[in-house]
Protein backbone atom coordinates (compact mmCIF):
# COMPACT_ATOMS: atom_id res chain seq x y z
CA UNK A 1 0.00 0.00 0.00
CA UNK A 2 1.11 3.41 -1.20
CA UNK A 3 1.48 6.00 1.79
CA UNK A 4 -1.17 8.56 1.43
CA UNK A 5 0.75 12.12 2.61
CA UNK A 6 -0.78 15.71 2.43
CA UNK A 7 1.10 18.80 2.77
CA UNK A 8 -0.39 22.35 4.47
CA UNK A 9 0.91 25.54 4.51
CA UNK A 10 -1.09 27.73 7.07
CA UNK A 11 0.02 31.35 7.88
CA UNK A 12 -1.66 34.38 10.28
CA UNK A 13 -1.00 37.70 11.63
CA UNK A 14 -1.97 39.60 14.30
CA UNK A 15 -1.15 43.58 15.56
CA UNK A 16 -0.39 44.27 19.18
CA UNK A 17 -3.19 45.45 21.30
CA UNK A 18 -3.01 46.83 24.59
CA UNK A 19 -4.66 45.17 27.81
CA UNK A 20 -4.42 41.76 26.02
CA UNK A 21 -2.20 38.70 27.12
CA UNK A 22 0.39 37.29 24.52
CA UNK A 23 -0.43 33.68 23.98
CA UNK A 24 1.68 31.52 21.61
CA UNK A 25 0.75 28.16 21.24
CA UNK A 26 -1.42 27.98 24.14
CA UNK A 27 1.27 29.32 26.57
CA UNK A 28 1.14 32.70 28.31
CA UNK A 29 4.47 34.59 26.86
CA UNK A 30 5.74 37.91 29.35
CA UNK A 31 5.30 40.74 27.52
CA UNK A 32 3.89 44.29 27.28
CA UNK A 33 1.40 43.55 24.79
CA UNK A 34 -0.59 40.69 23.58
CA UNK A 35 -2.39 40.37 20.48
CA UNK A 36 -5.61 41.72 19.08
CA UNK A 37 -8.46 39.64 17.31
CA UNK A 38 -12.02 38.34 17.58
CA UNK A 39 -10.48 35.11 19.35
CA UNK A 40 -7.22 34.77 21.72
CA UNK A 41 -5.12 35.97 18.89
CA UNK A 42 -3.02 33.22 19.28
CA UNK A 43 -0.66 33.21 16.25
CA UNK A 44 1.29 30.02 16.17
CA UNK A 45 -1.68 28.05 17.09
CA UNK A 46 -3.98 29.86 13.92
CA UNK A 47 -1.37 29.06 11.80
CA UNK A 48 -0.94 25.59 12.82
CA UNK A 49 -4.74 25.13 12.26
CA UNK A 50 -4.53 26.61 8.50
CA UNK A 51 -1.78 24.09 7.91
CA UNK A 52 -3.88 21.68 9.58
CA UNK A 53 -6.97 22.18 7.46
CA UNK A 54 -5.24 22.82 4.20
CA UNK A 55 -3.68 19.46 4.77
CA UNK A 56 -7.10 17.91 4.83
CA UNK A 57 -8.60 19.90 1.79
CA UNK A 58 -11.04 22.32 4.75
CA UNK A 59 -10.24 25.59 3.51
CA UNK A 60 -9.68 27.97 6.46
CA UNK A 61 -9.62 29.04 9.39
CA UNK A 62 -12.04 31.68 8.87
CA UNK A 63 -14.45 29.16 7.12
CA UNK A 64 -14.77 27.23 10.01
CA UNK A 65 -14.40 29.95 13.16
CA UNK A 66 -15.61 32.92 11.43
CA UNK A 67 -15.07 36.15 13.37
CA UNK A 68 -18.58 37.45 12.81
CA UNK A 69 -20.18 34.69 14.84
CA UNK A 70 -20.69 36.35 18.32
CA UNK A 71 -20.67 33.26 19.79
CA UNK A 72 -17.00 32.56 18.82
CA UNK A 73 -15.75 36.34 20.59
CA UNK A 74 -12.81 35.31 23.07
CA UNK A 75 -12.73 31.61 22.02
CA UNK A 76 -9.58 30.23 23.09
CA UNK A 77 -7.39 28.96 20.01
CA UNK A 78 -6.38 25.36 21.79
CA UNK A 79 -10.30 25.12 22.00
CA UNK A 80 -10.67 25.49 17.92
CA UNK A 81 -7.24 23.06 17.77
CA UNK A 82 -9.34 20.24 19.53
CA UNK A 83 -12.15 21.09 16.77
CA UNK A 84 -10.06 20.37 13.96
CA UNK A 85 -7.93 17.41 15.67
CA UNK A 86 -11.76 15.60 15.88
CA UNK A 87 -11.97 16.65 12.70
CA UNK A 88 -8.88 15.51 11.25
CA UNK A 89 -10.07 11.84 13.53
CA UNK A 90 -13.25 11.64 11.66
CA UNK A 91 -11.89 11.93 7.90
CA UNK A 92 -8.80 9.36 9.25
CA UNK A 93 -6.18 11.84 9.45
CA UNK A 94 -3.34 12.02 11.63
CA UNK A 95 -0.35 14.39 12.26
CA UNK A 96 3.44 13.40 10.79
CA UNK A 97 4.92 16.30 12.13
CA UNK A 98 4.51 20.41 12.00
CA UNK A 99 6.80 23.31 11.74
CA UNK A 100 6.22 26.36 12.70
CA UNK A 101 8.00 29.62 12.35
CA UNK A 102 7.41 32.81 14.23
CA UNK A 103 8.13 36.40 13.18
CA UNK A 104 8.70 39.15 15.89
CA UNK A 105 11.12 41.97 16.48
CA UNK A 106 10.15 41.62 20.27
CA UNK A 107 9.70 40.16 22.41
CA UNK A 108 12.67 37.48 22.39
CA UNK A 109 11.01 34.10 22.31
CA UNK A 110 13.75 31.27 22.50
CA UNK A 111 13.37 31.26 26.60
CA UNK A 112 9.89 30.55 26.04
CA UNK A 113 10.57 27.95 22.64
CA UNK A 114 10.56 24.97 24.76
CA UNK A 115 7.56 25.40 26.58
CA UNK A 116 5.57 26.16 23.95
CA UNK A 117 6.47 23.31 21.79
CA UNK A 118 6.08 21.42 25.20
CA UNK A 119 2.41 22.47 25.02
CA UNK A 120 1.66 22.23 21.52
CA UNK A 121 2.99 18.03 21.92
CA UNK A 122 0.49 17.84 24.58
CA UNK A 123 -2.44 19.57 23.08
CA UNK A 124 -1.57 17.86 19.57
CA UNK A 125 -1.07 14.81 21.25
CA UNK A 126 2.01 13.51 19.59
CA UNK A 127 5.97 13.79 20.91
CA UNK A 128 7.76 16.88 21.42
CA UNK A 129 9.66 15.71 18.27
CA UNK A 130 7.09 15.84 16.02
CA UNK A 131 7.19 19.80 16.70
CA UNK A 132 8.97 22.43 15.28
CA UNK A 133 9.35 25.73 16.68
CA UNK A 134 11.82 28.38 15.33
CA UNK A 135 11.46 32.74 16.07
CA UNK A 136 13.35 34.75 13.77
CA UNK A 137 12.99 38.77 13.68
CA UNK A 138 12.61 40.63 10.07
CA UNK A 139 15.76 42.61 11.13
CA UNK A 140 13.75 45.78 12.01
CA UNK A 141 11.74 45.92 8.36
CA UNK A 142 8.24 46.67 7.98
CA UNK A 143 5.68 46.36 10.48
CA UNK A 144 6.68 43.51 12.33
CA UNK A 145 9.90 45.08 12.57
CA UNK A 146 9.10 48.18 13.88
CA UNK A 147 7.13 46.25 16.82
CA UNK A 148 3.23 46.26 15.83
CA UNK A 149 2.32 43.12 15.43
CA UNK A 150 3.55 39.70 14.57
CA UNK A 151 2.98 36.99 12.25
CA UNK A 152 3.80 32.64 12.20
CA UNK A 153 3.65 30.24 9.25
CA UNK A 154 3.04 26.73 9.49
CA UNK A 155 3.66 23.61 7.32
CA UNK A 156 2.02 20.24 8.78
CA UNK A 157 2.55 16.13 6.81
CA UNK A 158 -0.54 14.18 7.69
CA UNK A 159 -0.92 10.95 6.80
CA UNK A 160 -4.52 9.71 5.93
CA UNK A 161 -5.11 6.28 7.03
CA UNK A 162 -6.70 3.57 5.07
CA UNK A 163 -10.18 2.22 5.32
CA UNK A 164 -10.18 -0.91 7.24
Amino acid sequence: MTPDFRIGHGFDVHRFQRGRKLLLGGVRVPFTFGLAGHSDADVVLHALINAILGAMGERDIGAHFPDTDRRLRGISSAKMLDDVLRMMKRKRFRLVNGDITVMAQKPRLAPSIPAIRRRMADLLKVDTDRINLKAVTTEGLGWIGKGQGMAAAAVVLLEKRKNR
